[in-house]
């Protein structure tokens, strides 16, 4: 797979495009300075748009822009879009959660409009409620029908049996449920995903360092590497101890090596034993182990980088990378994303992104 141009136009203006309510503006188009927009698993993407606070008015003078209450006011939807300025792709939708005026001493006024995506309302409430019979897909299923998103839920609809909810909000209730059972969650336009976490490719592109990829870091590292998780709970139903053991689920893109396979050529076995999480039966104890053994499997490889700014290098993304060497080039799974603009460096992405296997010879 080729990189993939960003833009057909050998030139092109990058200047995010913002709509407020649906609509844009061109008073808040011409007056960005500055964006980042960051993202993680886990959802909550995150958004901080600086403008200039000062414009010419109809009589000739000059005055703070935004100052009126019409256009940028608390509570308000908000989308941003980037890329090509003639083809913008959204990257963020959510609502005003802040502004923040700020007066430079030897420059304009500021504005800096702060936002968060719709799981933003989640996270305002803490409950303490039983779950009865609780599966993680009927969780997000109401999670959505209460932030009026559309679900789109893939498997996780197994019965995890009761499950307390204490003092904790809905968002993170579900995301502790997620990380425990190996899922993950993302809110992309009006929808809520929701899904095993080997099961998530938000899209797939390839990046060449020294082109596309301008910068990276990557680090291949043994000291959270296992061949084997085990984790103990007790079946009160067949009053019986059971266990669940894994040597890996789901590994996540790439080839080559794991960090298993590395670990017991170097170092021997390793074998690491969970003693905080209980199970109630086998098939439960296998899934616990299997995401805890997945979960440092996949940070094998660990990448950290910067690209031309892509609209499209988004968390869950499978992301080709070239030209770093044998044992580092291969495929990558992004669980972070920061998307900034300003009017030095243009638009730029920032990423991280893991992967359970290391290239080169054996």
């Amino acid at each position: 797979m080729p990189e993939t141009p960003t833009t057909i136009q050998a030139l092109y203006r990058a200047r995010p495009t913002v709509r407020i309510n649906g609509q844009e503006y061109a008073k808040v188009r011409e007056l960005v300075v500055s964006m980042a927009m960051n993202e993680q698993e886990g959802g909550l993407s995150a958004l901080e748009l600086r403008l200039t606070n000062v414009a010419s008015d109809v009589s000739g003078g000059a005055d703070l822009a935004f100052e009126d209450d019409k256009i940028l006011r608390l509570g308000e939807a908000i989308a941003l879009y980037s890329g090509d300025e003639t083809a913008p792709q959204e990257i963020f939708r959510g609502l005003i959660t802040g502004l923040e005026a700020k007066f430079p001493e030897n420059d304009a006024p500021q504005l800096i409009v702060l936002a968060e995506d719709r799981l933003q309302q989640a996270r305002m409430i803490r409950r303490t409620q039983v779950h009865l019979n609780a599966s993680i897909a009927d969780l997000a299923r109401q999670l959505a029908n209460q932030l009026e998103l559309n679900p789109v839920i893939t498997g996780l609809g197994e019965s995890i049996g009761p499950q307390v909810q204490l003092d904790e909000s809905d968002l993170a209730f579900l995301r502790r449920l997620l990380r425990r059972y190996d899922g993950d969650l993302q809110v992309v336009g009006d929808e809520l995903h929701v899904s095993p976490r080997g099961e998530v490719r938000r899209g797939a592109l390839e990046l060449q360092l020294h082109s596309q990829l301008r910068q990276a870091r990557v680090l291949a590292d043994l000291a959270h590497q296992t061949t084997e998780v085990t984790i103990a709970g007790w079946d009160a139903s067949q009053g019986r101890r059971i266990v669940g053991r894994s040597r890996g689920g789901q590994a996540g893109p790439g080839r080559g090596r794991t960090g298993a396979q590395v670990l017991q050529r170097t170092l021997g076995d390793r074998h690491h034993h969970i003693a905080h999480l209980a199970a109630s039966t086998e098939a439960e104890a296998h899934a616990l182990a299997d995401a805890a053994f997945d979960a440092e499997a996949r940070r094998f490889v660990c990448v950290e980088a910067t690209a031309e700014g892509n609209p499209t290098l988004r968390v869950g993304s499978h992301v080709r990378l070239r030209g770093m060497g044998d044992r580092f080039d291969n495929t990558f799974y992004v669980t972070r994303t920061c998307h900034r603009f300003d009017l030095t460096r243009g638009y730029e992405t920032d990423f991280e992104a893991e992967s359970a296997f290391w290239g080169g010879n054996p």
